[in-house]
């Protein structure tokens, strides 16, 4: 018998199971601890369905508890603990009886496929609705579909019925990040295109890390006036284009690249880090004692930063931290894969739309004659150098969008514009996934074409779970011809892949010109 199984991620390990330990640093512990959280979530959601009582603790327990156990999350024990014994003595309230939880990997390879990817995609929609709920924004019909997901997954259903649930959950995920995307852009404003510095100034300085702008907007405000500068870092970046984060002149630039090089570029890095969500690694020594964490990020040993009953954070452990580390001596320089020096960011979809008449005046006169969709979650299997040389293979007379932390592949380097516009946009955070939709969906109706029917072409790199409720949505909407890699999900059946490339045409990448000269119909 293995010590774990775990096969959430696409670096899970020979792409089948992770069974030891996990590739991201996951302890056989405290993967159990999470398979536990899980089945309690399922209790938790059972009993108040079963009672028809819904409180704004059990839907946060919820979605929190689903956030707790995504990939690179939380790896802190005693906090999972904790946790799910929350989530029991909240349960007891409604039920005394002992809920049977269906145990996650028995059934049949299609089954617990199915069932995976149903849970993997509540997981990535959780983190969605935290940030959502953070701001204070909630949408009842999302909040309620955490409750039967959970029920369903408790349950037996026909591969149809399974399919039909997946495909309903795609559409109620849109919804979230829809939501996410109004709380973000009614705070914070709607983004607009900004040049962002990735050399660090000299002095005191904190970075970043995550997706929280709420956490953000927070840490900004504090350090006003202190002498210290803010960098962002990974799925941070983005932030630089909402204004009334911009509107500080210590938002300074961003630091490093992708989650997965934190190791190497956190090095006796002579300032504080704060982790708001995922993509946390395991430390080394030299930097461990300038990590933190906050909000369902956990990890044994860091220092971590809670907030009252209303999201409010005191940061001044960090902030002091800061002062006392003092920052580089001089400006450092530092740059991005390809060797650039400057990220451009912000091309939301009411930047992008803005210029609407000037991309379909471009895509008629045939002076823009493809549009590709690359971005995802990045990582560090070596295949995913395969999203650099596509995106240098990209003709000149077409645009790349990019969204997510993939882009950190690509996103330094200068293509060029066509008509005024950049070659490359890059359109946010994971979830600004919404924004491209849009983006997508305003050109079909203008063409009085559909989605599939322009010259637009999606090719995803996917990491963690929610870049599994990003493709379900993908595939809700009937988006077809979408090349996803660097490898096909380990916890898709055979079954379950066929039924996908049957339905949907979904196509694992190949190699960057063979994947191109069949998207333009070379050769």
């Amino acid at each position: 018998m293995s010590n774990m199984f775990c096969f959430q991620c696409q670096q899970t390990a020979g792409n089948k199971g992770c069974v030891n330990t996990g590739v991201c640093g996951k302890q056989p512990e405290t993967a159990r601890l999470q398979d536990e959280l899980i089945g309690e979530l399922i209790r938790l959601a059972t009993a108040a369905h079963d009672a028809g009582k819904h409180s704004r603790l059990t839907d946060r327990l919820l979605i929190d508890g689903l956030f707790t156990t995504l990939t690179n999350v939380n790896f802190d024990d005693e906090a999972i603990r904790e946790f799910t014994d929350r989530v029991i003595k909240e349960r007891k309230k409604l039920s005394d009886e002992k809920i049977p939880v269906v145990a996650l990997w028995d059934g049949s390879n299609d089954e617990v496929s199915l069932r995976s990817t149903l849970l993997f995609g509540l997981k990535g929609m959780a983190a969605y609705a935290h940030h959502a709920m953070n701001l204070g924004y909630e949408d009842e019909s999302v909040t309620k579909w955490f409750y039967k997901g959970l029920c369903e997954i408790n349950k037996k259903h026909s591969a149809e019925e399974w399919i039909e649930l997946i495909m309903e959950f795609g559409k109620v995920n849109f919804k979230c990040m829809e939501l996410l995307d109004r709380a973000n852009t009614e705070t914070f404003g709607s983004p607009s295109p900004v040049k962002v510095q990735t050399d660090i100034k000299k002095g005191p300085f904190i970075v970043i890390s995550g997706h929280d702008l709420k956490d953000l907007s927070q840490l900004l405000e504090q350090t006003k006036g202190k002498g210290i500068n803010v960098y962002t870092h990974s799925e941070m970046l983005p932030a630089h284009g909402y204004p009334e984060l911009n509107k500080y002149e210590h938002l300074a630039g961003n630091f490093g690249t992708a989650w997965q090089s934190q190791q190497k570029e956190f090095d006796n890095i002579p300032a504080p880090v704060l982790f708001t969500t995922n993509c946390l690694m395991p430390q080394r020594p030299s930097y461990q004692d300038r990590i933190y964490t906050t909000s369902v990020v956990g990890y044994k040993g860091l220092r971590h930063i809670s907030g009252d009953k209303d999201g409010n954070k005191d940061f001044s452990p960090i902030i002091e931290h800061a002062l006392r580390l003092g920052g580089y001596e001089h400006d450092h320089s530092m740059s991005g894969i390809n060797g650039g020096h400057t990220l451009t960011t912000g091309f939301g979809h009411s930047a992008v739309l803005s210029h609407a008449e000037e991309i379909i005046s471009s895509i008629k006169q045939g002076h823009i004659k493809h549009i590709f969709l690359v971005g995802g979650c990045d990582g560090a299997h070596p295949g995913r150098n395969y999203y650099t040389d596509f995106v240098k293979q990209t003709p000149m007379d077409s645009l790349v969008l990019t969204l997510a932390c993939g882009k950190y592949r690509f996103n330094d380097l200068d293509l060029g514009e066509i008509d005024g516009i950049p070659r490359i946009l890059d359109m946010g955070q994971c979830n600004d996934a919404y924004s491209a939709i849009r983006v997508a969906l305003a050109l079909a109706d203008a063409f009085d074409c559909t989605v599939n029917d322009l010259p637009l072409t999606l090719v995803l790199s996917w990491y963690e779970q929610k870049a599994v409720c990003i493709l379900l949505t993908l595939l809700s909407l009937g988006i077809r011809n979408m090349y996803l890699g660097p490898t096909l999900p380990a916890f898709m059946s055979e079954t379950v892949v066929k039924f996908l490339v049957d339905t949907y045409n979904l196509q694992p990448i190949t190699a960057p010109e063979q994947d191109m000269d069949t998207i333009l119909g070379r050769g």
